[in-house]
């Protein structure tokens, strides 16, 4: 080597290594703000990060191009769905918990070109808050009926803006805080420019301010809307959680154990009131698949789930797996004391993969030990199922429905005085599922205005006033009960009484916003050809 090569200082960094940089951080960049943003989801109380989470996206997609904005935003949407979601593979492997993860985060990818095309506009904060709420909705409705998991809606059952539920559903509150962290992006970067003494612009300005101001305001102006008052008197309810021998798919296979717990734990209540060490209840809510065997078709079953109702002396909802007409059919049964069965809810939105089996073939072919899990497809129920417990109507959404804003939505309209969301957890051990579950039938409380019971055979069980505040809860993977006199409500929310018009009237926003942008960018290339 020459000794004037030995002196010469180290060279500066290529070309090359400049650019690899400068994808390097913006991909780093986005999938950690997609991991702030499921931090920001139970069971954490931490609801506030999804605001910097939302800036951090925005940062690294203002201005780029759809190729990069594409890739950005498929890193976003693994980054918060991969934590988020690993609960689908407890008991499967990593198999279907990846491909639901890579599936989901290809619609967070396709927002993200969206935000990127708009965050050129005027107010943009608004365009790009709006086109997450879009994706939020398609993700909610495909593929087989939809999974609204992860919506943002469901992070804030802490937060300060919970009360706008009440006034437009999960759609404008979780279009409030996603607004709110586009807007501290913008008055960030509207800051640092002032500093570097750029002229401000007011427009620009007095929008970002207000992306952050109205979604605040908004909050405290809705808070008139939660009450926890009764409007139709009070009921005393029992919740039973009976437990399961062992965690896992295993438990459908001790389906006459899981029974046999939830009558248990129901005699130990009813011992517990004539002892005077609990109050009676008017009415005792057991969870999904307490009762797997058909007590329709098995005597044994009935007469377990008559011993219990007698004991207690109410009426009983009791989760069933029932065969009707040769359909398997997971329902909710009235089981009166005297009487028997007089009333059953069919569970109308069926879980994907969990109680049917689409692209059965097609899965067989990946892996045939998957096709057993689901030996017999559910069938959908047709009707909202609101049971009459002798004046009290209680609206039941099963498991799995709270995450769909219709299935709760409608046991309101159809008279519900509070609702019910019997599930059953079990299947996923002590993962984080259950009180991401949870967190749902909080937001729902706020949003209808109603007292919210959530029985689970395994854990954790809860009470729930319609202002989202628990007020009982029970552990995991142990035998409880609890007991709370509760407001009944009949009173709508405007969430109640608008249904999907917030969502479609913020699709419309998205719509719009995305038109202006292609056209904007239209007119410039055919100007810039000329």
């Amino acid at each position: 080597m020459d000794q004037t090569d030995q002196l010469r200082p180290p060279s500066a960094p290529t070309a090359r290594g400049r650019r690899l940089l400068r994808r390097l951080v913006p991909a780093a960049a986005s999938a950690l703000c997609g991991v702030l943003l499921y931090v920001s989801f139970p069971p954490r109380t931490l609801w506030w990060l999804a605001l910097p989470a939302f800036a951090g996206f925005a940062w690294v997609l203002r201005g780029r191009g759809w190729k990069a904005a594409l890739g950005l935003g498929y890193l976003f949407g693994l980054g918060f769905l991969l934590p988020l979601l690993v609960w689908t593979g407890v008991e499967v492997g990593p198999g279907p918990w990846l491909a639901l993860a890579a599936i989901e985060a290809v619609f967070v990818a396709l927002v993200g070109v969206g935000v990127a095309a708009v965050s050129r506009l005027p107010a943009w904060p608004v365009w790009a808050a709006a086109l997450w709420i879009a994706g939020e909705a398609v993700r909610a409705r495909v593929p087989f009926r939809g999974f609204p998991w992860g919506k943002i809606a469901f992070g804030q059952a802490d937060g300060v803006f919970l009360p706008l539920a009440a006034v437009g559903g999960t759609p404008v509150l979780g279009f409030a805080v996603v607004l709110c962290g586009f807007g501290l992006y913008e008055a960030g970067r509207l800051i640092a420019e002032r500093r570097r003494g750029r002229t401000l612009r007011r427009g620009a300005a007095a929008a970002a301010l207000l992306s952050v101001a109205v979604p605040v305001a908004g909050a405290v102006a809705a808070r008139p809307l939660v009450s926890d008052k009764a409007q139709a008197g009070t009921a005393t309810v029992a919740v039973i959680q009976g437990n399961v021998p062992r965690a896992g798919l295993e438990f459908s296979a001790q389906r006459r154990a899981v029974l046999d717990h939830h009558a248990r734990e129901t005699l130990r209540l009813a011992a517990d009131i004539r002892a005077g060490k609990a109050a009676k209840p008017d009415y005792v809510l057991w969870p999904e698949n307490s009762s797997d065997i058909d007590p329709f078709t098995n005597p044994d079953a009935a007469a377990v789930i008559n011993e219990a109702a007698r004991a207690v002396g109410v009426p009983i909802s009791v989760g069933g797996v029932v065969e009707r007409d040769g359909r398997l059919l997971n329902e909710q049964i009235l089981w009166d004391p005297a009487k028997g069965p007089t009333q059953t809810y069919d569970k109308r939105q069926v879980q994907p993969f969990g109680e049917y089996l689409p692209l059965r073939g097609l899965v067989g072919a990946i892996n045939k030990d998957w096709t057993g899990m689901v030996r017999q497809d559910f069938s959908r129920g047709s009707e909202p199922g609101v049971f009459d417990f002798g004046g009290a109507r209680v609206g039941l959404a099963t498991c799995y429905e709270a995450a769909f804003d219709w299935a709760v939505r409608d046991t309101v309209t159809h008279g519900a005085q509070m609702i019910s969301v019997p599930s059953n957890n079990a299947t996923f051990d002590r993962s984080e599922m259950t009180y991401q579950q949870l967190a749902m039938s909080r937001v729902r409380a706020v949003e209808h205005s109603r007292t919210v019971t959530v029985p689970v055979t395994s854990g954790v069980s809860a009470i729930i006033m319609p202002d989202g505040r628990i007020t009982q809860r029970t552990g995991m993977f142990v035998p409880a009960y609890l007991v709370q006199k509760v407001p009944l409500r009949t009173s709508e929310t405007p969430a109640t009484r608008l249904g999907i018009l917030p969502e479609i009237a913020l699709v419309l926003v998205a719509a719009g916003g995305l038109g202006w942008a292609i056209g904007s960018g239209l007119r410039a290339r055919r100007a810039g050809g000329a």
